[in-house]
């Protein structure tokens, strides 16, 4: 029987993130957490004689959050320039996930032509010892992967 091996997990906490703005690539060195999903969307496709409805892919959709320290205007100043001027903003973003010591290697995935929903303008709470944060929801319109994790074997 064949086990997994746990120096082949991945931490998160080695994980390192990018974005490129306009050009200008920014390490995300204050980011906290980040899920990208690529959901299928499908539609009908009754058949005669069948009695369930099957399905058939029919394009997809990404989106994401990213959440990070309340440390950074870059998103906030991106926004303010769509509200004065309505000229709207892209960025990519690039993930790596990468732990030493596992056999797993590296992947380095690409989230292309990110575009988010909101930021949040101002933020406090006098209440709270938790330090300030924020989630920033995205969608994007391309993907890629540069490199991808090894097969790993187990023991």
């Amino acid at each position: 029987m064949t086990f997994f091996r746990e120096t082949d997990a991945l931490s998160g906490k080695q994980a390192k993130a990018y974005v490129t703005i306009d050009g200008r690539v920014e390490e995300l060195f204050y980011a906290k957490s980040l899920e990208a999903t690529i959901e299928k969307n499908k539609v009908d496709v009754p058949v005669l004689g069948k009695t369930n409805t099957p399905q058939r892919s029919a394009g997809w959709s990404g989106s994401g959050t990213l959440t990070v320290y309340y440390v950074t205007s870059t998103f906030r100043q991106l926004m303010r320039t769509y509200i004065q001027t309505g000229q709207d903003f892209w960025f990519d973003l690039m993930i790596v996930n990468e732990q030493p010591g596992s056999a797993t290697g590296k992947q380095v995935a690409y989230l292309k032509n990110c575009n988010l929903d909101s930021v949040i303008a101002a933020r406090f709470d006098a209440s709270s010892d938790d330090m300030l944060e924020e989630e920033l929801p995205f969608t994007f319109s391309d993907y890629d992967i540069q490199d991808q994790f090894s097969e790993i074997s187990g023991a």
